[in-house]
């Protein structure tokens, strides 16, 4: 991921005056040309960016001798993997520089091109039964019957053949694409976070480099992960920091309305997996810093690449200013086709936001016929709506629009017999969207993604460290607010709290917290989670030494004393521990207010402590007055019953905590996916390698051990946990995991008919089938969920809690957890 530099001295000879000069540079590597100290080019043979333009037309003036400097980078625009696009980096991948020229361009012949390509896609694509393509087809024939390739002054009567043909004009009636220059680029994927600083600047200088020649260019400008489109905020920032002086020329054309920033978000972030909070967090951050920096704050969310939408995103989108969403990620479905393109997204409050799915599927087109053509035909809401979105340049990797591209859409602009094409901007397309919209259809709940269900799992050290990171975060704030509040001298730590929150923020990139990205992106993931818990930690303990300053003075109280803190919106007594002076654990009974501490001297005495018995058979039972439990021998419940009710949660003759092992061989996408077909593989785990044990025999908390092996290779410890009061079984589990192509859930079958179960999501909940009826519902066999799902009947249920886990699903009576 190290850059080299080129110094290229070129001298231009005298005879080229008047005529087009390039500098041509073709590597396996992705550059960038340098002059005066300045990135004036990005390079990517990928992304057809082979040259560097050094005059349009020499003059006697201009400098004939100059130096640049190309930095060329060791990887493509997918990376440095090889023999697949997802394949990891290859640490002894070799980059060619296979040519490196001074050259004279040929204009004329260029243009030439660019109409006969449009011509003979008119004649094979608007197919036998339209008169325009026949058209197109002896225009072509006529143009190859003038033109002496010899003799170059008969391109114009070839060249006015073909203008002949793109001048007839549309009717009123046709469909009006918006184009937009887009390049999508993922803040880490194949690449680390550092290599995407410079394909930034790659990618924009030669966006900003095509606006100097093209002035009716607009470029929407995101972030993404597969295709080209809109910006991020942080990818802004990190121009703005390395390459000054071409965010000044970007801020140039934002204030010119031709560079847009849109997406409303810090990165273009996972929409699933990250809290309500984050989700707040991404859209205040992102809306700031697009406020502060230029002046106004997105209008639209685009988040084009990311593997399915929560049903909460139109609620959070209204109350950040935002009432117009663009994605196409959706197209992906691997089971059903999603109904629209365009339409009212309305979520679990009841907010709608105008969705647009752009109808070619992609956010990644070059200006071709085949494109412009496909989509007005794909359009699933034609009648309703006569404009949608175009969006051209290349992506994922970045790279951004061509002028190739331009001068084919140049010619489509209003031509008769295809869609009229026009450079737009992403408010001129919604707002006319806006006035065409009384007859859209309304679609309520989620936008669920059929494909890529195993990101809700893949990575489990980056799950686990987005949610332990994000309760941090919220604890500090909370605490530091409290503090605030008390006492006047203490001093918020707004600047260290936006720090970590963007580092927070960075990792939730929709490559990154899902998993889908290589080994290197993990290990920086895992550090920034490092350095929030350290930092988080010593706030944490700063505020709580300003909010409990008296209590924590030394003889201040004459017995021995526990300052108990209760971050959380509800009073709550539970069982805690602290390490005792021997090192031993204590353990005590404790009631804290909501959003308060409290000084425990004398530890509350439970009702009815907790009983932990070993049978003859080896089953323990552990009793505590609320709950009831059975466990066999390899830890498995095989009883839970709420006392109260008098009944049980686990059916006769099942098990709950039941590991489970699935082949996982998806399609193609290993990190990504997981398929339907996994299901037909399960492998209950069985292997005992220590049996049940009491660890601790009750009082105020009862608990039992035992190891299972899961696999050929991997080992798994779990201790399960009852404490006093308490209406719920703790599950500590621990797994060194060493398996391949396997997938470890663990499954509760419960006592409970419902033909729905609730998942929590951000700041709500969402109900999904646990039948499989239609192929809408079997498409769901893994969803997502945060911190809990539950199984409900009328007066009784069975709820599944993590601390760590996003991967879920609940079919017929069996609660599943993805490990």
């Amino acid at each position: 991921w190290e850059t080299c530099w080129f110094k290229v001295d070129l001298s231009i000879p005298l005879a080229w005056a008047g005529r087009e000069v390039h500098f041509v540079w073709e590597s396996d590597g992705e550059g960038m040309v340098w002059r005066d100290a300045q990135p004036v080019q990005g390079l990517t043979k990928e992304g057809e960016k082979t040259s560097y333009i050094l005059t349009r037309s020499l003059k006697e003036s201009e400098p004939h001798s100059l130096t640049l400097y190309v930095e060329l980078a060791c990887n493509g625009l997918f990376g440095a993997g090889n023999g697949s696009m997802i394949a990891p980096p290859d640490p002894d991948r070799r980059v060619t520089l296979s040519k490196a020229e001074l050259v004279v361009f040929n204009r004329d012949v260029y243009e030439l091109l660019v109409d006969l390509e449009i011509l003979l896609d008119m004649a094979q694509l608007l197919g036998e039964e339209n008169q325009r393509s026949f058209q197109a087809l002896y225009t072509a024939n006529q143009m190859v019957n003038v033109c002496d390739v010899t003799d170059p002054s008969t391109f114009p009567a070839a060249r006015d053949l073909a203008a002949a043909i793109f001048s007839q004009r549309n009717g009123e009636s046709q469909h009006t694409i918006h184009a937009m220059g887009h390049c999508h680029i993922d803040s880490a994927w194949l690449w680390p976070y550092e290599e995407t600083i410079r394909k930034c600047a790659r990618s924009w200088v030669t966006v900003v480099h095509l606006m100097e020649h093209n002035p009716e260019l607009t470029f929407a400008c995101s972030q993404l992960g597969l295709i080209p489109v809109p910006w991020q905020a942080q990818q802004f920032e990190w121009v703005r920091n390395c390459y000054p002086g071409l965010y000044a020329r970007i801020q140039d054309f934002v204030a010119k309305g031709q560079f847009i920033p849109v997406g409303g978000t810090w990165v273009e972030m996972d929409g699933n997996l990250p809290s309500g909070e984050s989700m707040v967090r991404q859209f205040l951050q992102g809306q700031r810093f697009f406020q502060e920096q230029f002046g106004r704050i997105c209008l639209e969310f685009w988040l084009p690449d990311t593997f399915g939408y929560s049903a909460q995103l139109p609620q959070l989108m209204h109350g950040c200013g935002i009432q117009r969403f663009l994605t196409q990620k959706l197209s992906w479905n691997l089971v059903n086709s999603f109904p629209h393109h365009t339409f009212f997204w309305e979520g679990i409050d009841g907010s709608q936001v105008l969705t647009h799915f752009p109808p070619g599927d992609s956010y990644g087109m070059h200006g071709r016929v085949e494109e412009v053509l496909k989509t007005v035909k794909n359009n699933k809401d034609k009648g309703r709506v006569n404009h949608s979105a175009f969006l051209f340049g290349f992506g994922d990797g970045g790279g951004g629009p061509t002028q190739k591209m331009l001068d084919r859409m140049k010619r489509m602009s209003n031509t008769d017999g295809l869609p009229r094409v026009q450079i737009s901007t992403p408010d001129q397309l919604f707002s006319v969207l806006e006035k065409e919209s009384s007859q859209l259809c309304t679609w309520v709940g989620e936008l669920f993604l059929e494909l890529h269900n195993g990101t809700y799992t893949t990575q489990a050290q980056i799950k686990k460290g987005n949610r332990e990171c994000e309760r941090i975060l919220h604890d500090v704030e909370v605490l530091s607010t409290l503090a605030v509040a008390q006492d006047t001298g203490f001093q918020y730590p707004a600047g260290e709290l936006q720090r970590l929150w963007r580092l927070l923020l960075l990792n939730q990139f929709h490559d990154v917290l899902p998993g889908s990205c290589i080994q290197l992106v993990v290990e920086d993931a895992l550090q920034y989670y490092t350095e929030i818990r350290r930092a988080g930690a010593q706030l944490q303990e700063e505020a709580v030494q300003s909010l409990c300053r008296d209590l924590l003075q030394p003889k201040v109280w004459s017995t021995p004393s526990t300052l108990v803190l209760n971050t959380l919106s509800w009073e709550r007594t539970e069982v805690i521990s602290s390490p005792g002076p021997d090192g031993t654990e204590t353990l005590a009974l404790v009631t804290v207010p909501s959003m308060g501490y409290a000084l425990v001297q004398e530890p509350l005495v439970p009702p009815q402590p907790v009983a932990v018995r070993k049978q003859e058979d080896g089953s323990i039972t552990m009793v505590n007055g609320v709950i009831a439990v059975c466990l066999d021998t390899m830890g498995r419940l095989t009883s839970l019953q709420l006392l109260d009710s008098g009944r049980s949660s686990v059916p006769d003759g099942c098990y709950a905590n039941q590991f489970a092992l699935f082949d996982d061989v998806p399609l193609y996408w290993d990190a990504w996916d997981v398929m339907d077909y996994h299901l037909e593989t399960r492998k209950p785990v069985t292997t005992l390698l220590k049996p049940l044990e009491v660890t601790l025999a009750g009082g105020l908390r009862g608990s039992v051990r035992f190891s299972l092996q899961v696999g050929k290779s991997s080992t798994l410890t779990q201790e399960i946990i009852l404490d006093a009061t308490c209406p719920y079984l703790r599950f500590l589990t621990q797994i060194d995991w060493k398996e391949a192509h396997k997938f470890l859930k663990v499954e509760f079958p419960v006592q409970v008919r419902s033909t729905n179960a609730t998942y929590e999501i951000q700041f709500g909940h969402l109900q999904r089938p646990t039948h499989w009826n239609t192929s809408w519902d079997w498409a769901q066999f893994e969803v997502w969920a945060h911190k809990w799902l539950d199984l409900s009947e009328h007066g009784f249920g069975v709820a599944l809690l993590n601390d760590c886990k996003y991967g879920a699903s609940a079919h017929r009576n069996i609660l599943s957890l993805s490990l």
